[in-house]
């Protein structure tokens, strides 16, 4: 059985967003950098007809919810002075 506290929930990043946030969930959702999954996304989507992107993200947009909590997933630890 596993344990409700260590499974993973895709969520559409309110930190980490250029429009709504979808590719910046997916690359906190797999730890990946941001930047790679938007310029994969992009390529995907420019050089293949079978994948509308635009709607693809669309779709996801507004089927996946914003994360409830405002807090981002990989914290930088910062020292106060």
């Amino acid at each position: 059985m596993l344990n409700q506290a260590s499974t993973k929930k895709f969520y559409r990043s309110t930190t980490n967003k250029m429009l709504g946030g979808v590719c910046g969930g997916l690359a906190e959702y797999c730890s990946w950098d941001p930047t790679f999954v938007r310029i994969i996304y992009a390529l995907v989507s420019i050089f293949s007809a079978a994948f509308p992107g635009i709607i693809v993200y669309l779709v996801f947009w507004a089927i996946v919810p914003k994360r409830p909590d405002a807090q981002p997933v990989h914290q930088e630890k910062t020292s106060e002075a």
